[in-house]
Formats: structure tokens, sequence, C-alpha cells
């Protein structure tokens, strides 16, 4: 992590909270990057299920228990993403402000506004 990035003071209170959590219950030789990223690839997975076989109508109105069951799968993803960019230092907060920079400038809003259109083909 560049020394004058700061992670947003939310993530990193929340990171901290993870490292406790992990050290308590000596789960730290198993949270590699290699085993997280793949924990990741698990979750999300499991979000994809949620949504698999729905209508375009029924992914914007699921039912208050199968929300619920979607938001623990994003806390899920959430919490293995905290945790790598803590085994990487890598300050997510930042990290996202540098991308979403990135895609402005792939994607002005002149050529992108309402396209869904991958930005080397928006010419």
């Amino acid at each position: 992590m560049d020394k004058d990035e700061q992670e947003w003071p939310e993530l990193d209170r929340f990171k901290e909270q993870l490292r406790g959590f992990v050290e308590q219950r000596d789960w730290d030789q198993f949270q590699s990057p290699k085993n997280l990223v793949m924990a990741l690839a698990g979750e999300v997975g499991e979000l994809v299920e949620h949504f698999q076989w729905l209508t375009e109508e029924q992914s914007r109105c699921l039912p208050a228990e199968e929300l619920e069951a979607v938001a623990m799968e994003m806390a899920d993803i959430q919490i293995y993403l905290a945790n790598l960019s803590s085994r990487l230092d890598i300050a997510l907060g930042p990290a996202v402000q540098r991308k979403m920079r990135i895609n402005a400038d792939k994607y002005p809003v002149a050529k992108a506004k309402g396209r869904a259109t991958k930005y080397n083909r928006l010419d």
C-alpha cells in the first residue's frame, strides 16, 4: 500500500475487527491470498444461485427471506474481499476511487449514457 493512500476509516475499522476475529480462532494459517480468492469465488457462486433462473423483474423484487439470504452472501463476499485486501496490503477504498476515475475516462457520459457497450466499442 502506498503510504500516501489511506484506507476508508470504516473499512479500516472493519479490517481490524476481522483480523481479531481470525486471530482468536487461529485461522491465520488458512488465510493465504490464494485460499481467500478461492473462497471469494465460491461465495460469488452462492450469490449467483439466488438469481439463477429468475426473470429480470423477479430479480428486482426478491421476497424478504430471499433478500436476507442475498444480504448474507454479499456479507460473506465483503468479508473475504476485505480480508484479501488486508493480506495483500491494498487500501481497498483508494483502489475503488482510482478504478472509478479509470471507468469515468473509459465510459464518458456523452458516449456511454444509456448503453451497455464495452468501452472499446463505444465509438
